[in-house]
């Protein structure tokens, strides 16, 4: 059975004034599985989902989700974790959840049953009726997540999840996420966390410059290296320049 591909991207480049940011991508995402977008910071990850969402206009190329390019009025359900998080802080964390929720399409029930059991879930049901700025950076974050897959998308898109988490949150974050692979989400994760890629990923591309230096399934990315771990294959792809630029 030949998978479909849920995100397309042809020939994408991106240029902000007279710099190229992205150069010449293309890449696909198969419906169903778990995609590693991989690279350091300013190697092009969060302009290539912006760019993807509709969020920024490319310079150049196709940038497909579903077939076509994505609006927030499509049929796809779409679930986007940002790198920078943003919630109202000043209302109580059920009250936002369930906000977010009826946005999303749900009724106010379900939306604020989803929050509560949701809450549980994550060992924050004490804090349903405190001011979101109350909690720690990491309670929201978790707060954060569950808003993104409130609804469970079809397509879920992870800028850094764990960013910040200390390991048990981060074990606890990775359990869910892997609930709703088991569900036939299609999850797209950017992370610098190489056991999360290790756990969770079916496929991976890693990003340098706006050029992908590997794409493929990890068996094959780690072949192309000399059957190297995912570390020590992002160290010879960044730290051979880095070593380069020393000797200059």
């Amino acid at each position: 059975m030949t998978m479909t591909n849920i995100i397309s991207i042809k020939n994408f480049r991106m240029q902000f004034g007279k710099a190229t940011v992205i150069k010449d991508l293309s890449f696909d995402v198969k419906r169903g599985e778990t995609f590693g977008f991989l690279g350091s910071n300013g190697s092009g990850k969060t302009t290539t989902i912006r760019a993807l969402l509709g969020i920024y206009q490319p310079t150049s190329g196709d940038l497909l989700i579903d077939g076509k390019p994505y609006t927030v009025s499509g049929d796809i359900k779409l679930g986007y974790l940002p790198e920078e998080r943003g919630l109202y802080k000043k209302e109580s964390v059920l009250d936002i959840m369930t906000y977010f929720g009826q946005l999303k399409g749900m009724s106010r029930a379900d939306a604020r049953k989803a929050s509560l059991a949701y809450l549980r879930r994550v060992k924050l049901e004490d804090k349903a009726t405190t001011r979101l700025d109350k909690l720690s950076g990491g309670q929201q974050q978790k707060i954060q997540l569950g808003i993104t897959i409130m609804d469970d998308p079809e397509l879920l898109i992870l800028d850094e999840p764990t960013k910040g988490f200390d390991p048990v949150n981060r074990k606890l974050l990775m359990d869910i996420i892997e609930e709703h692979q088991a569900k036939g989400a299609t999850v797209v994760m950017v992370t610098h966390q190489m056991e999360e890629v290790e756990r969770l990923c079916d496929r991976i591309i890693l990003l340098k410059d706006g050029k992908a230096h590997a794409y493929g399934t990890i068996a094959e990315v780690k072949k192309k290296f000399g059957n190297k771990s995912l570390d020590d294959i992002f160290l010879k792809v960044y730290g051979d320049e880095n070593a380069t630029e020393e000797e200059d």
